[in-house]
């Protein structure tokens, strides 16, 4: 394990393809080695683990953990799968690993991950995460929850310290905060709860949510972070697709995701079958005249509707 850095990802065998354009980004992003700690809720075939680990070489080494059950006396609402909630757990589950990372596999990586944890200090927090830039409709349910909306983070993208978290028993607590009924976000809004005071917060650039790459949320950005931490975003930010998926519709930085895709192995890809009008728009959107008409389109439904100028 020595000079790893432990990543932890989860899903389920049917969001496979897209797990694995997360981790093809992730070490297209970095020279570095990563231990890969892949949590799900049903084991995957033979023929996956092997295509996954093809495709990592020895950048990756690769780890299962069936979890399935795990979160029996949890909320799940029925937008999320079981595996959603798994982060919950790992203080326990990874006994052997002090600090680790955790990230969604709707995510496009564009930073070197292994460089940012390393040089990030933990001290005696929780955790470390990006607090989003709240807009006015999100903040009363924040409050809600009893969270401060300035200190409310997505929990797509962490820097866990599990030995911290051990010590003070933060996974009993998480559990029960992640059993109320309802929660909108159920893991995500438990570990806000219970975590307040022990985050530390990270630059935008390492959770980019989709509001991050939306014009008409562009002065709720700067009412947090800075101009220039707006230009890093849109230039380099690691793209978390929150709502609508690349794989599904025309959403925010529509072709980061495509471009990685096509770069993974043929075998991975065959895993599933992409919907042809969205393969067709890529198709048309890496022509310079398709580019053009797709984002004036883009450009003139946004002003229409939000009247803003992108």
């Amino acid at each position: 394990m020595a000079n790893r850095t432990p990543i932890v990802v989860a899903f389920t065998p049917n969001y496979f393809v897209p797990a694995a354009t997360t981790l093809k980004s992730i070490i297209d992003s970095s020279f570095a080695n990563f231990n890969l700690i892949c949590l799900v809720s049903e084991d995957l075939s033979d023929k996956m683990k092997q295509e996954l680990a093809d495709m990592a070489g020895d950048q990756l080494h690769i780890k299962y953990i069936n979890l399935k059950g795990r979160m029996k006396d949890t909320y799940i609402d029925e937008r999320y799968t079981e595996a959603a909630s798994y982060r919950l757990l790992l203080p326990e589950i990874l006994p052997e690993y002090d600090k680790v990372v955790y990230i969604d596999c709707d995510v496009i990586v564009r930073t070197d991950i292994a460089e940012l944890c390393n040089d990030t200090d933990l001290g005696e927090n929780w955790l470390a995460a990006v607090f989003e830039a709240p807009i006015e409709q999100q903040a009363e349910r924040y409050r809600a929850l009893g969270c401060d909306p300035d200190h409310y983070f997505n929990s797509g993208f962490l820097i866990m310290n599990l030995k911290q978290m051990r010590q003070e028993d933060v996974v009993s607590k998480l559990i029960k905060a992640a059993s109320v009924d309802h929660l909108e976000f159920p893991d995500q809004d438990a570990l806000n709860q219970v975590c307040i005071g022990r985050v530390k917060g990270l630059s935008p650039v390492y959770n980019s949510i989709r509001t991050c790459f939306l014009p008409q949320y562009k002065k709720d950005f700067l009412k947090k972070y800075s101009p220039e931490e707006w230009n890093q975003v849109q230039v380099h930010g690691t793209i978390h697709y929150t709502g609508g998926k690349p794989w599904d519709i025309f959403s925010v930085k529509f072709s980061e995701w495509w471009k990685v895709y096509y770069r993974l192995p043929a075998a991975i890809r065959a895993e599933w079958t992409p919907k042809k009008r969205l393969t067709f728009v890529y198709a048309l959107y890496k022509t310079a005249p398709g580019k053009w008409c797709l984002e004036t389109a883009r450009r003139i439904y946004r002003f229409v509707r939000y009247g803003v100028k992108s």
